[in-house]
């Protein structure tokens, strides 16, 4: 069993918007996203997304208005519900959990979708 630093994972990366794995709790995936800028309007249609910022600040855009996360606080985004992260920020650190094989774009397909996550 080996512990896992995030200030040490983080540094592994520099690329924004493409989760990395760190670790499994049952059978949902811990990853590790680097942010900057806004991403693309989504949903999941299947999975709840939670959404802990470790750096920076991060705008989760809603239809029905916008939450601000700071460091140390998360978001739980429901199944269904569509939103648009943003960096509020030069950069947001953020550790994800969601069920194992959640596409990062949901039920969108574009140039920011990552088909094959990487680990760290």
């Amino acid at each position: 069993m080996d512990k896992v630093n995030l200030a040490d994972k983080f540094a592994r990366f520099a690329d924004a918007w493409s989760p990395k794995i760190v670790g499994t709790v049952n059978d949902m995936d811990v990853k590790l996203v680097k942010l900057r800028g806004a991403f693309v309007w989504h949903h999941h249609d299947a999975e709840d997304e939670l959404f802990l910022v470790i750096k920076g600040r991060l705008r989760m855009g809603l239809r029905d208005g916008d939450v601000t996360v700071g460091e140390g606080e998360f978001i739980v985004v429901p199944r269904g519900v569509e939103r648009c992260p943003v960096a509020e920020t030069d950069e947001v650190q953020v550790l994800l959990l969601e069920p194992k094989g959640t596409l990062n774009t949901g039920n969108v397909r574009n140039e920011r979708t990552v088909e094959e996550l990487g680990r760290v």
